[in-house]
């Protein structure tokens, strides 16, 4: 079987989207399905819809047109906002685009009357984890002219914290979005269909017993796909965390010594002598080399199995001390990944993928 290999269990999958969207169905909140992480795959994206999510999600305009080639005819929201170089490829793929700049929305218009097209719109507020939004007083203004742009509509506010900064989700902020829908709604006199809370950071504070308010969507991706809080990466009662199982093969098995000898420069990522690691003095070890790499995966976010400890990497190699192990070349080990493990080994085309 090939390998380097990511094995995905869509049962697993399928069966943390279901929970999840059956206990925040109780507050009243849908669930977008995010496949960014999977590279827009078009059998993950089945799975999601077929365990309820209510849409789907997508940063890359070129993952959704993946998916919509494959057939997923469900509503696909970009939750990042477009490029101008892709205006079209939105229109023509997305039903929905998070936005929050006026001249991308403009472009969006104009792109959507040359096709007869009717774009959505969901404005991103800015509430403190300062990646992308729209500052909160002034959004009103911006939705006032959405609403007057023709072949756009305006559906509603969203904002993304525990990103860039890690700004958590909590009843102060959640509460700010909660009340500037509704003054939004007051002033514009209709009631907005989406007010999308954020990502899978908010879970803690949408199953824990706080006031929802007026937020009716959030947006999941590493929580389905992986079972962990991402404030935290504590595993989520009730979800699986081992859907995805990253194999590498032994291409070289050698007792060899624990210290590297000679003059120390930098190494091929250009880390400098003096902030490299020191490696503790073990004598003689079982080192193996496994056929993957910085190039295929993000080798600090995996887990080996108990008794391997992962002791460097370059652009393709992973090099392992083996402890009492005794693998053979051609042997495969698997490990566990985090969610910037997940996201390389799945865009890397090294990586064979096996669904089961």
């Amino acid at each position: 079987m090939s390998a380097p290999r990511l094995e995905i269990n869509l049962d697993k999958i399928r069966n943390n989207a279901r929970t999840l969207v059956k206990r925040l169905s109780i507050h009243s909140i849908s669930v977008t399905g995010i496949t960014k992480a999977t590279l827009g795959s078009p059998e993950i994206a089945n799975v999601l819809l077929e365990a309820g999510v209510s849409a789907l999600g997508d940063s890359r305009a070129q993952n959704v047109e993946r998916m919509r080639k494959a057939g997923v005819n469900a509503p696909i929201t970009l939750i990042r906002s477009p490029m101008f170089s892709q205006i079209e490829q939105v229109v023509t793929h997305t039903d929905i685009s998070f936005n929050t700049e006026l001249d991308i929305i403009n472009a969006l218009s104009n792109v959507a009357q040359k096709m007869n097209r009717t774009h959505g719109i969901v404005l991103m507020v800015e509430l403190g984890d300062l990646r992308e939004g729209i500052m909160p007083e002034d959004v009103e203004n911006i939705a006032r002219k959405v609403c007057e742009l023709p072949n756009l509509d305006f559906k509603g506010i969203g904002t993304n914290l525990a990103c860039r900064s890690g700004v958590s989700p909590d009843a102060k902020n959640m509460g700010e979005l909660s009340a500037l829908a509704s003054s939004i709604e007051s002033s514009l006199g209709f009631k907005m269909d989406i007010v999308s809370g954020g990502n899978s950071g908010n879970l803690e504070w949408a199953l824990n017993g706080a006031d929802t308010g007026r937020i009716n969507n959030l947006r999941l991706g590493e929580s389905i796909l992986l079972g962990l809080n991402p404030l935290n990466r504590k595993p989520i009662e009730g979800l699986h965390i081992d859907a995805f199982k990253l194999y590498g093969e032994v291409i070289e098995a050698k007792v060899k010594p624990s210290q590297p000898w000679g003059e120390i420069a930098q190494t091929a990522f250009g880390t400098p002598p003096e902030i490299i690691k020191p490696i503790t003095n073990q004598g003689d070890i079982s080192q193996v080399l496994l056929a993957i790499g910085e190039q295929d995966t993000d080798t600090g976010g995996l887990t080996p199995p108990p008794g391997i400890e992962i002791l460097s990497a370059s652009s393709d190699h992973l090099i392992l001390n083996a402890g009492e192990n005794c693998p053979s070349i051609g042997d495969e080990i698997a490990f566990q990944l985090n969610y910037s493990a997940l996201v390389r080994a799945m865009t890397s085309p090294f990586v064979h993928k096996k669904f089961s």
